[in-house]
């Protein structure tokens, strides 16, 4: 029956269960804000005019926000979640060949560095659209960094740093990646890649599926554009059609 393979990025994927979502910010109840703001153990909320920012680098993905609560959060169910630290930076497109990708496990629990693992497989292809992993920092375009950076990898990443070629991008995917998740800061690891070198592109999710970091590979080399990395307060429920918001209790998730 042969092998069917994504035609993302050329067009959207439209298969369900090919992503978890992401928590949208925008205008709640008071006693909603408040009580969403409570609830999440890694401070995704906050409250900015009346209204609720997400801040997608810190979501675990625990659903504490869309169960047992009076007012879920919405709900956006897309997968295109790489973007830049700063919300502004741009890039050109440094690169014109094949792009050779070094991943390093830097205190993963496995679950980001599997859903890596998938861009191999028949269904991602990432190799369709030239990106490569290479075991050495001598060859790679791109550091790939999962995990919540513990003490004992900060010297080994900064150094695997230090040996790759310019130009090159760092990609730091999964919200251990980015904010330490749960575990930051602690006397075994830091908050995120960040402190122990510049990250150009984030990939949030915890673990992000393997789109959103296809995306994020896109948008390190220039060749899609990023997302916010929030959902700001004011319209934040405004989103194009190709990012259906829904409640969290319609997704059976209350």
């Amino acid at each position: 029956m042969g092998i069917k393979t994504t035609a993302y990025p050329a067009k959207p994927e439209l298969a369900a269960g090919v992503s978890p979502g992401l928590p949208v910010g925008g205008e709640y109840p008071e006693s909603a804000i408040a009580s969403l703001i409570e609830r999440c153990p890694t401070g995704v909320f906050n409250e900015r005019d009346g209204s609720i920012v997400a801040d997608y680098r810190r979501c675990v993905h625990c659903y504490r926000c869309v169960r047992g609560v009076e007012q879920p959060v919405n709900w956006q169910q897309t997968y295109e979640w790489g973007s830049f630290p700063d919300g502004q930076h741009e890039f050109a497109q440094p690169f014109h060949r094949s792009i050779h990708i070094l991943v390093v496990d830097a205190g993963d629990c496995g679950a980001c560095l599997n859903e890596v693992r998938q861009l191999n497989n028949p269904y991602y292809n990432m190799h369709r659209l030239g990106f490569f992993i290479t075991p050495t920092p001598r060859h790679a375009d791109v550091l790939l960094v999962v995990g919540t950076v513990t003490d004992h990898m900060r010297f080994a990443l900064k150094k695997i740093y230090d040996a790759m070629p310019t130009p090159k991008r760092v990609i730091a995917v999964g919200a251990c990646a980015l904010s330490g998740g749960v575990f930051a800061e602690s006397f075994v690891c830091s908050k995120g890649v960040s402190e122990v070198m510049p990250v150009d592109v984030e990939v949030p999710g915890n673990p992000p599926p393997p789109l959103a970091i296809l995306h994020g590979l896109l948008v390190a080399v220039g060749r899609n554009a990023p997302m916010p990395f929030d959902s700001p307060g004011k319209g934040a429920t405004t989103l194009p059609a190709s990012a259906p918001v829904v409640a969290g209790a319609s997704r059976g998730l209350k």
